[in-house]
């Protein structure tokens, strides 16, 4: 059976796009979902911390995540199926970015940008930091950019489903399979091959794969600089409670926030070390090595913590610009692509999953213009750097 556009990735990314794609009035088309594992175990979507925030340095990030907390608020009317609707879990709770002395210039500029934009995000100086979080040690901080509202985090794997739900109610046909060729004749893209088996026609393929989005993009012929890099994530309890303390960057770079009654950890690896991986192994170095000692030395209470567990999950790095590419490919017919978060795709879902729909229902943006973020600017080495990566 052919179908007008195949969607390969039916992770948070995927769902989106045929969501919205279902519900355009505009479309009339089938859809088709492929996705290899509808467990989700080890998709980066259910991974993810499910953040959420509009404290970046690329404006078209700030204006994504700007409709990615609107779509969030009104999600339970918007993709109810029969009546039932998706609880989020919304903790609007902020992000706090500390800034050293030699990171101050640059957090001033992002807070300027993001309050032009709309953001509701202040610029806060060490005293006002120790005022409003007095169980942080200012030493050495320079300053914060504190976002008190439309900030936090929300429960990743719910949007996932909500979005797979609804478009499944609209129509949108799931398979489980994997797309291992694709096909093309005079310059379009005509059809994928199967993994189980068996060739399927299509119109358009929509290039969701998440982290192995660079794999799927060279079955035709394509580079895409978009690879998988692991990311550990540390659960450990705290004696003193925390629990309404804003999801926090450190100058060094290590993140913790309050995970029900425990709290989460994370920090990327140095570059020298940042390989692409496929597995999902649990490892400790970064711990020991790099994360407590900067918990303890931010935060007093954190001396005496105590690790209970961790997990894998992986990045669709952008090892170009770390910005996603949207859009269609200049030369080859009937490819987009929806790829390339590196670490804040969960949260743009929402206008990402929009714009491909737009693109395909429409033929161009209807609502936000994301042309910067096309796959273009790669071959032309015109890189649009995202500052704010976490």
């Amino acid at each position: 059976m052919a179908h007008d556009v195949v969607i390969a990735g039916g992770g948070v990314m995927g769902s989106a796009a045929a969501y919205f794609l279902a519900a355009d009035p505009a479309f009339d088309g089938e859809v088709l979902v492929v996705e290899r594992d509808p467990s989700y175990a080890a998709c980066a979507t259910t991974r993810s911390w499910g953040g959420i925030r509009q404290q970046f340095s690329t404006p078209e990030n700030v204006r994504m995540s700007l409709f990615g907390v609107e779509f969030l608020r009104d999600a339970a009317q918007v993709l109810a199926v029969e009546g039932e609707c998706p609880d989020l879990g919304f903790r609007e709770q902020g992000y706090l970015f500390l800034a050293s002395a030699a990171g101050l210039p640059v957090l001033e500029a992002n807070c300027r940008l993001q309050q032009s934009l709309g953001a509701n995000v202040a610029l806060l100086a060490p005293e006002e930091i120790a005022r409003r979080f007095p169980w942080l040690n200012t030493d050495g901080l320079a300053g914060a950019g504190y976002g008190p509202a439309n900030e936090g985090w929300f429960d990743p794997a719910g949007l996932l489903q909500a979005f797979r739900r609804k478009a499944q109610d609209l129509g949108v046909t799931y398979l489980r399979d994997e797309v291992v060729g694709i096909e093309r004749h005079h310059g379009r893209v005509t059809g994928i091959e199967l993994k189980a088996g068996g060739d399927l026609p299509c119109g358009l393929l929509v290039n969701a794969a998440g982290p192995w989005a660079g794999r799927l993009a060279a079955l035709a012929g394509i580079e895409l600089p978009v690879r998988p890099r692991k990311r550990m994530t540390y659960v450990f309890d705290c004696r003193e409670d925390l629990r309404r303390s804003p999801l926090t960057i450190d100058p060094t770079g290590v993140v913790f926030r309050p995970e029900g009654r425990q709290y989460l950890a994370i920090v990327s690896p140095p570059q020298s070390e940042d390989r692409d991986s496929d597995d999902l192994e649990e490892e400790y170095g970064l711990f020991d090595e790099v994360i407590w000692p900067a918990l303890a030395a931010r935060v007093p209470a954190f001396e005496a913590i105590k690790l209970s567990s961790a997990w894998a999950g992986h990045y669709d790095y952008n090892t170009f610009d770390q910005n996603a590419v949207l859009g269609p490919h200049p030369e080859i017919g009937g490819l987009l692509f929806c790829n390339g978060f590196s670490g804040h795709g969960i949260q743009q879902a929402p206008a990402a999953g929009r714009a491909i729909a737009e693109l395909i229902a429409h033929g161009a943006y209807q609502s936000l213009d994301l042309s910067k973020l096309d796959y273009a600017r790669i071959g032309e080495n015109r890189p649009v750097k995202e500052a704010n990566v976490v």
